[in-house]
């Protein structure tokens, strides 16, 4: 086998500037006093994540697509049953039941990220559609806010315990490829990380979620204040 290029770098990106969000999103609201509006950007620049990732998904190299990692169910059921061997074979992008946990990691942060821009920290800072709606909904993003994230917690220490168990386990070691891209394995690697189209699909992505956070909501209806 070869070492060749299997993670191109906006998917390497991706994976460790979400990483930091979630970790910087959490120190925000949990550990630091008076960093809402922080916590605010830290949200805006994740939901930019996470729709460049979906749309990533599918314009993006072999091994960053959703068509690639994401199987029936007969051939998770497959993959489950090799979990026990030390000696299977590696999958050489997302196995087929880690891609489930991709799809369902980014459902979970998206829908994190978007009801956030309906939150409000109660003093001085609203999120830009939290004027838009009535009380139900903005209860219904409120509790989804806050139950989403206490599920996302024991998703991401799963998500861990999968690279502890593979690396000490199964001898394969998963984050090391996340950082160089490479990966050992007789399959084709990619010829190209895409780096333009990759820049050009982030410039529509950051001009979108600006239009849509800061034109497109009507002004609210009583002066606000901010920092």
């Amino acid at each position: 086998m070869e070492k060749r290029l299997i993670w191109d770098l906006p998917t390497r990106l991706f994976h460790w500037l979400l990483v930091a969000s979630i970790f910087c999103l959490y120190a925000t609201a949990e550990w630091m006093d008076d960093a809402v509006q922080w916590h605010f950007y830290l949200g805006y620049f994740t939901l930019g994540l996470i729709i460049f990732r979906v749309i990533w998904g599918f314009v993006g190299p072999t091994y960053a697509r959703f068509s690639h990692f994401v199987k029936g169910p007969s051939a998770v059921f497959s993959y489950i049953k090799t979990l026990g061997k030390k000696d299977s074979a590696p999958s050489t992008g997302h196995n087929a039941l880690g891609g489930y946990a991709v799809v369902i990691m980014l459902i979970m942060i998206g829908l994190q990220a978007v009801s956030g821009l309906f939150m409000t920290d109660d003093i001085y800072l609203d999120g830009p559609y939290r004027h838009l709606v009535d009380e139900s909904v903005l209860d219904v993003m409120n509790t989804m806010h806050h139950r989403v994230f206490d599920i996302l917690l024991w998703v991401i220490g799963f998500h861990i315990a999968a690279i502890v168990f593979y690396a000490v386990f199964k001898k394969q070691k998963l984050v090391p490829p996340m950082i160089h891209g490479k990966k050992q394995t007789q399959a084709s690697g990619i010829s190209s990380s895409k780096l333009l189209l990759a820049l050009v699909v982030a410039l529509i992505v950051g001009f979108g979620l600006y239009y849509a956070i800061e034109i497109a909501p009507p002004a609210p209806a009583v002066e606000e204040f901010y920092y």
